[in-house]
């Protein structure tokens, strides 16, 4: 299977093709949240380079979040459009997720974590058991302290994935190491492995069903929301 894979929840525009769970070529530009204007062109260039026939594509994966509200529009919006184009399948994968197929180990807690505004920060846990993914706490929203004690709820020596910068302030505690750089952010060829464990023939035929997983509303929302109670 010929997997097209897309992760703009970050600042970091990442683009992979895979063939099965090879990983053929991968393109992660640090794009500054202007996904609008590198996305399709590291696509293009993408294919230029690897001579793969975008015909050939079986499956388009795309990170579907939590992550940048306008990166996850871009980013889903352009694999609807390629998937009917292809007449391929589409499968959404949580980034958080995704983000847990960097670190193929086992024996340690992987806690990808992204920037929530306001202090706090998108937390999920996982672990490999047996060659997969366990999800052991889903995608969340939690400050600070609240994140520390999910991760010392589970007995396990830990890591951290992600926007990791201001945890990395204060000393970390004595369990809890952070992934080398290169494994640091959200990766499409992540996403693309991730999406080929949990494909469904049948339910990825749907190319319009997928919606982004925000989890927490937008600011423009909360304001909004905030005016109506006051009048």
């Amino acid at each position: 299977m010929l997997t097209l894979a897309i992760d703009t929840a970050t600042k970091i525009c990442s683009v992979a093709l895979c063939r099965d769970r090879e990983i053929i070529s991968e393109y992660n530009v640090d794009a500054g949240m202007t996904h609008s204007a590198h996305l399709v062109p590291q696509i293009e260039k993408l294919f230029n380079e690897c001579t793969v026939k975008k015909s050939d594509i079986d499956l388009v994966a795309v990170s579907i979040g939590p992550g940048s509200f306008t990166g996850l529009r871009i980013g889903l919006a352009t694999a609807e459009a390629l998937a009917y184009t292809w007449q391929c399948s589409l499968h959404g994968v949580e980034t958080l997720k995704g983000m847990a197929y960097n670190m193929p180990r086992e024996g340690i807690l992987l806690s990808p974590v992204l920037n929530a505004q306001k202090g706090n920060y998108y937390q999920g846990i996982y672990k490999w058991q047996s060659g997969k993914v366990e999800e052991l706490q889903s995608a969340c929203v939690v400050g600070k302290e609240e994140l520390f004690s999910n991760i010392a709820s589970i007995d396990m020596p830990a890591m951290l994935l992600g926007e990791c910068d201001k945890l990395m302030q204060d000393k970390l505690p004595e369990n809890i190491i952070v992934a080398p750089e290169g494994l640091l952010w959200p990766k499409a060829a992540s996403v693309a492995l991730a999406a080929i464990d949990a494909f469904n023939a049948e339910t990825d035929k749907n190319i319009f069903g997928i919606k982004p997983y925000y989890i927490r509303k937008s600011e423009a929302e909360e304001l909004w929301e905030k005016r109506q109670k006051q009048k």
